[in-house]
């Protein structure tokens, strides 16, 4: 505790806006409006430097001091995940060796890719290469009698978006630099992202059959960056390999099990079970699908698994070589099918003794959730000239994503137009390319601002975080409505807009001829729920054949109003006899509302 009150707080030369949030235990949307009233524009992934961190930190009520890198030290200042957390609460005597958890980061085209599929085809576990069938995000090796674990998301984004929400999942980084290309910015951003994490670092000395090859240049420029080689006396090792012509793999994998043996990386098999999700989707024919990594504990097919919102038994639960399994132990990569809907990667989960308890957990986060939202002020563009009338503002805040940079400079131009024409100014803070993700949503959360769509989508993810932090998205496929709405918000005469809310989604399994009623389609509810008197959206391989309402909805013999996820039913359609195998079925409702 320092003189003036302030608690002591201690921070690395660089970090991302999120970490800086963690370590204050503050919210992202809070330290970017800090660093927005500081002239700083930045978004949730951006890396900010110990100066600029220092001043977040002191209007917080931190004291901001350099963290010194010491190997000490770091073992008692590092931020430890809650994994590791749990694992640590584990009785010492039931911990066992549990295999490492690898991930594979460094610059775009250094050969990540080549590299995990060099290592999957030439070491997987029991030889049987030939036997994967299906990307899973995550496999294991064997090496020596040893299993080595791999995290299958090559590139920091989905390594940042792990450790992000407090459930990093590697033991271990190999980074990869090509030996003829040497140290690029992606580089340093994954040295930052592991040196955070405090995980060790091995460096995978990529493309030395090149003939521009120069190892001794990029070792240099390694040391320059804190790696240094330990043929140099550091205690960085570097490993020389070829992913192309699969040369070194063993060197690489022999170096895995060295720094796995200096580490303590163990687990209890029958202790308390909890992992992370690696990834997550819905499959047509399966329904929610997700990847699981077991940190602790051994998970069977039969548990009830809680992860963030979404909750569920395991109907199965399958290796990467989509074999079917029984139990899972720790640092085991399985796919699981039996949870009510998708959860976010990265999202711990945790098995449960029973359905009760875990829909009791899931009610409070919805309910937390719900609260959180309903206390956040929404800027929308229907009231903005009512707030401006209270005095409450005087700009139109803006984020601006299109699909082409030639999209982008004329909607720009209108509103700056716009903006001359008006008492109300027009402050468009980001506009860029792309889909709407949830960086943008942060973003605009932070600052109130309007999120206006061109001929983009707005990510899963996205819209999630927006309806949770209380921001309005408005996607459009022509500029001149685009235009004609802000126009009419600074006017006040824009009307509530009708909106459309997916409810459900589903797939038609199996079509069924009924005598006087025409074809059924045996369907399965994939997301949210199928509804009586809500509208129906069909599609066939991305086209729409059909809009209109369900005629019948039946479970097995019965009518009924609504059939959710997870469920299988019979549902026949007004007007529409074409139904076929395979078709998507969206159930939808129009709301009026405030965008």
């Amino acid at each position: 505790m320092s003189d003036n009150g302030s608690k002591t707080i201690e921070l690395p030369a660089s970090l991302t806006v999120r970490e800086l949030a963690q370590r204050m235990q503050a919210s992202p949307i809070q330290v970017i409006r800090i660093l927005m009233d500081n002239g700083v524009m930045a978004n949730i992934n951006q890396m900010v430097d110990f100066d600029t961190a220092a001043i977040v930190a002191s209007e917080l009520g931190f004291e901001a001091k350099l963290e010194v890198h010491e190997v000490e030290e770091e073992k008692e200042t590092g931020e430890v995940p809650l994994w590791r957390q749990l694992i640590a609460k584990e009785d010492p005597r039931f911990l066992q060796p549990r295999p490492p958890v690898v991930t594979i980061l460094g610059h775009v085209d250094h050969g990540k890719t080549t590299l995990l599929d060099a290592i999957r085809h030439t070491n997987v576990a029991a030889g049987e290469a030939g036997g994967i069938t299906q990307h899973i995000g995550a496999y294991q090796v064997e090496h020596k009698g040893r299993l080595i674990t791999f995290l299958d998301t090559p590139g920091h984004a989905a390594f940042t978006a792990m450790r992000s929400r407090g459930a990093q999942g590697a033991d271990i980084v190999v980074l990869v630099v090509a030996a003829n290309d040497g140290v690029m910015p992606q580089t340093r951003e994954a040295i930052a992202h592991a040196r955070a994490a405090r995980v060790p670092i091995i460096v995978a000395l990529n493309k030395i059959d090149r003939p521009d090859a120069n190892p001794d240049f990029t070792k240099r420029q390694l040391a320059e960056v804190g790696l240094v080689p330990d043929e140099w006396g550091g205690n960085t090792i570097v490993v020389p390999v070829s992913a192309k012509l699969k040369q070194g793999i063993e060197d690489l994998l022999e170096a895995i099990l060295l720094v796995s043996d200096s580490l303590d990386i163990k687990a209890n098999p029958n202790g308390q079970v909890f992992g992370t999700v690696i990834e997550a989707k819905i499959d047509r024919a399966r329904g929610v699908v997700a990847t699981l990594l077991v940190y602790n504990g051994t998970l069977e097919a039969g548990d009830i698994v809680v992860a963030g919102t979404a909750y569920g038994r395991i109907r199965a639960m399958f290796d990467f070589r989509g074999r079917k399994l029984r139990k899972a132990g720790p640092s085991t990569p399985v796919q699981v099918m039996g949870l009510n809907e998708v959860p976010d990667a990265g999202e711990l989960f945790r098995v449960y003794a029973n359905e009760r308890e875990a829909r009791q957990v899931v009610e409070e986060r919805l309910l937390q959730r719900q609260q959180r939202r309903q206390a956040l002020p929404k800027a929308s563009l229907e009231d903005l000239f009512s707030k401006v009338q209270a005095g409450e503002t005087q700009e139109l805040r803006l984020i601006i994503k299109a699909d082409v940079q030639g999209s982008l400079e004329p909607i720009i131009s209108s509103l700056n137009d716009l903006s001359k024409e008006s008492e109300i100014r027009i402050n468009i803070l980001h506009a860029e390319t792309g889909n709407v993700s949830e960086s943008d949503v942060m973003l605009a959360s932070a600052s109130h601002a309007i999120i206006l769509g061109f001929n983009v989508q707005a990510d899963h993810a996205a819209r999630r975080l927006a309806e949770s932090e209380g921001v309005s998205i408005r996607l459009y496929d022509v500029i001149y409505r685009l235009t004609e709405d802000i126009e009419k918000a600074l006017k006040g005469m824009l009307e509530p807009m009708e909106k459309e809310v997916t409810i459900g989604k589903g797939t038609v399994l199996a079509v069924f001829h009924i005598s006087k009623v025409g074809n059924v389609a045996g369907c399965r509810v994939l997301q949210g729920e199928f509804r009586r008197g809500a509208r129906v959206r069909i599609r066939r391989k991305g086209e729409i054949v059909y809009e209109g309402e369900f005629a019948s909805l039946k479970h097995e013999k019965d009518d009924v109003r609504e059939v959710r996820a997870g469920m299988e039913c019979g549902a026949g359609f007004k007007g529409f006899d074409d139904i076929q195998v395979g078709d998507e079925i969206e159930c939808y409702i129009i709301e009026r509302k405030t965008a």
